[in-house]
Parts: C-alpha cells; sequence; structure tokens
C-alpha cells in the first residue's frame, strides 16, 4: 500500500471517529411530563447535573398540561411518538401503560436497590415481579400552622388529640384566627387533607392498608370508623361557610394569615414560602395518646420509567440510574422542596419547613393513601367515594358509621380479596 493510500485511510479512519462521536453526542432522550411547573428546574439543573457526566446523551423536558397528560400519553404511546423516558402517575395509570407493553421492565436496571418496597410499590406490579419505574418523590401529610399566631397565644404544636382539640379551643376562644382551614366543597380535600391524613394513626399504616386489601378487614372495622369520628369533631373549628370553600380558598384564609392551621400535603411548601408573611412550622398527625406509635402518609407521588419500544433503551437505561443516584435524589428533593427523594439514602433538606417534614420519616412509620393501589379499579371508584364520605361526614349529613358502611358496601360490589 502506497503512502497516499495509508494517509487516505488513516484520513477517512479519523472521519468516521469523529462521525461515531458526533453521532453519540446527537443522541437525544425527551421526557414526558406532565409536571409544566418544573421545566425550569429540569432545564436549569437536573438536566445539566446529568449531561456533565455523561457526554454523548442529550436530555429534554417536554412537559404538557396534567390534565391532558393521562389521555395524551396514551395517544402517544399507541401511535410510537412517545419521547424515551416516561414520567409515571402512581398505580393503576401506569400499571395499564406497563401491561400494554408500553414501559419496560427495569427491576434489574442499576440503582433499583435504592428503593423500599413501599417507596416502588406505585410502579410494582401486583405480583411484585416487576417494576416499571423509578420513584423520584413522595408527598408527606401533616399540619402546617402560622408560627406567630401560636406564639401569640401560647400555644405548642400539639403532640396528642387531646392537645390537637385544646389547640383549636383556644385558638376559636381567642376569635382573632380561624382555627383550621379547611372547605368541603371540592371533597378531595376533605379526604386527601382530612381522613387520609390522620387515619394511618387508627389502622397502623401499611398493616392495616395491606389487610383491606386481603380482606382481613373492612371499612366498618373500628380502626377505620374512628378517623371518621374524629374528623366530625373538626366541624365547628373550621370558620363560617367551611361548606361553600374551596381548595383555593382554604390556601389562601391560611397565607393571608387568617386561619392558624392548615391540613397540609408538603407540595404546599414552595407555595407557601412566596405567599406567606409569617413564620410557619408543622406537626405530625396527633396520635391518640402519648408513647403511641404514629404513622404518617409519606405517599409514593412521582416516578419516571422508559418507553419500551424507544430507540435508544442504553441511554435511557442510564438515564433512569443516575435518577436512582442520591445525586439526583438531593438535587430534586432541594429544588422541589414538598416532594420527597424515596432513595433509601437520606436527604438533608435546605428548606427547615421541608426538613421538618421529612424528619418525621425517623419517627414514624411510612405508609400510603388506603384506597390508591387496587381499591379504587371498580364502580363504584373507592376512592372518589372516600372524598364523597368525608367531606359528608364533616358536613355533618353523615354519620361515621354510616359512611363506613356505604363505603364497604360500594367495594363489596365489585371487589373479591385473593385468598
Amino acid at each position: 500500500m502506497t503512502r497516499t493510500a495509508i494517509k487516505a485511510l488513516l484520513l477517512s479512519a479519523s472521519i468516521l471517529g469523529y462521525a461515531g462521536a458526533a453521532s453519540a453526542e446527537d443522541v437525544t432522550l425527551t421526557i414526558e411530563s406532565w409536571r409544566n411547573d418544573d421545566l425550569s428546574i429540569w432545564k436549569d439543573k437536573l438536566i445539566p447535573a446529568f449531561e456533565a457526566k455523561n457526554p454523548g446523551i442529550k436530555v429534554v423536558f417536554s412537559p404538557m398540561a396534567p390534565t391532558e397528560y393521562n389521555s395524551a400519553i396514551n395517544a402517544k404511546l399507541e401511535s410510537g411518538s412517545a419521547g424515551d423516558l416516561i414520567t409515571c402517575r402512581p398505580f393503576d395509570a401506569s400499571l395499564d401503560l406497563y401491561k400494554k407493553g408500553y414501559l419496560a421492565d427495569i427491576t434489574k436496571n442499576a440503582g433499583m436497590e435504592n428503593f423500599s418496597d413501599v417507596a416502588k410499590s406505585a410502579w410494582t406490579t401486583d405480583d411484585g415481579a416487576a417494576t416499571f419505574c423509578v420513584p423520584m418523590a413522595s408527598v408527606i401529610h401533616g399540619f402546617i400552622y402560622n408560627k406567630d399566631a401560636f406564639d401569640q397565644l401560647g400555644i405548642t404544636p400539639p403532640k396528642t388529640e387531646e392537645e390537637f382539640f385544646a389547640a383549636l379551643e383556644k385558638i376559636k376562644a381567642d376569635g382573632n384566627f380561624i382555627p383550621m382551614a379547611m372547605g368541603t366543597k371540592d371533597l378531595w380535600e376533605a379526604a386527601t387533607m382530612g381522613y387520609q391524613n390522620i387515619g394511618p394513626n387508627y389502622w397502623k399504616g401499611e398493616e392495616g392498608r395491606l389487610a383491606l386489601i386481603k380482606g382481613e378487614q373492612k371499612l366498618t372495622d373500628a380502626q377505620w370508623v374512628e378517623p371518621y369520628k374524629t374528623l366530625a369533631k373538626w366541624k365547628p373549628y373550621l370558620g363560617d361557610g367551611f361548606e361553600a370553600q374551596t381548595y383555593p380558598d382554604s390556601q389562601n384564609l391560611f397565607t393571608l394569615g387568617r386561619a392558624a392551621i392548615y391540613p397540609a400535603g408538603s407540595w404546599e411548601i414552595g407555595g407557601f414560602n412566596t405567599q406567606a408573611q409569617f413564620k410557619m412550622g408543622a406537626f405530625p398527625p396527633p396520635v391518640q395518646k402519648d408513647g403511641d406509635k404514629c404513622y404518617i402518609s409519606d405517599h409514593t407521588d412521582i416516578a419516571i420509567g422508559m418507553n419500551a419500544k424507544g430507540p435508544h433503551a442504553e441511554q435511557a437505561k442510564t438515564f433512569l440510574t443516575w435518577v436512582a443516584s442520591p445525586e439526583f435524589a438531593d438535587l430534586y428533593a432541594n429544588s422541589l422542596p414538598g416532594f420527597f427523594s424515596l432513595n433509601k439514602t437520606a436527604v438533608k433538606m435546605q428548606d427547615p419547613l421541608a426538613q421538618e417534614f421529612v424528619s418525621w420519616r425517623e419517627k414514624c412509620q411510612s405508609t400510603i393513601r388506603s384506597t390508591y393501589q387496587i381499591l379504587s379499579r371498580g364502580t363504584p371508584n373507592l376512592e372518589n367515594e372516600t372524598w364523597v364520605e368525608s367531606a359528608n361526614v364533616i358536613n355533618g349529613t353523615d354519620m361515621p358509621e354510616v359512611a363506613a358502611e356505604k363505603l364497604q358496601k360500594g367495594l363489596d360490589s365489585w371487589y373479591k380479596p385473593a385468598k
């Protein structure tokens, strides 16, 4: 081979090598999501951190309207136009995508060992054999309070239900604040911030939730009725006209300083931080009596999976491994205070209110909302019916026992627990 031919061959190899490198850099992963509020966080913090460690893989975050996401992502996956990475809602919506073959089984993907079975429960098949999304975050329930109001009235955060109602009574007697900001017009608020907030202390978290799924407990059992009896006692402390009060009304009453306590989901933290002009604190659902073990609703909320038919499977797996890492857990949780990492590696929160919420994991047992796994697949839908009955109990239009009987009768009409 002549010297000229050798040079030409080397030049050709060099060009091909460069082209190969360039094509590797051209691999772009698209994340489908409903969280359009998070666009800047992904663009400015999360994606740059990943790309810095993974040259050759570019990532684009492509959110859509939350209300359109479920139908839109189904249509895109069906037509083959969906991105490589699919943000996963908890439980049935994502399970359905997996059953249709749209989400890949990532059970053995590197990093999945960083999550407990409870953390993965919202994205795992009923038999526990396959997990199809990497858990990203949960939201925790409890109570956010106006520290200035508590200081003014000499109230300390209550630990027991007796202390809780004593605090409410003291706030009501003072007359300067609505004791607690919560309405029943939107229904879900009464269930999510009411029943599912305080209930785990009665049904003992996962013990009761799993027993309900197995048919070993019923909603008419005392541990499921008692939370409704407690909710019924909230009525005198919710302020005039709470029956017509919407969820945004409740938020405004609290952030404007007109209410002292807000039954909360931790997702409120970011918004409240920007709106409230007073110091805030938080306390977990009070236990029935001093010394009782405490339980919190630490609800699996958001995850991310891989399009089973996407063109860049290896790069998508690399990205999911990074999402499963402690580095991502820290970045994500501190970028979105109130959305807590489900990674086994503890994350120190920079936001003090968020740190207060997540600290409860150290002393209380975590569970998820009782209606979300399996029990709301039929008609009537247990989750939606729990909204209705929680509002009815607080409004005084249904007695706790009646509400429980309605819910169990509805569940019995279609759900037959596997023995």
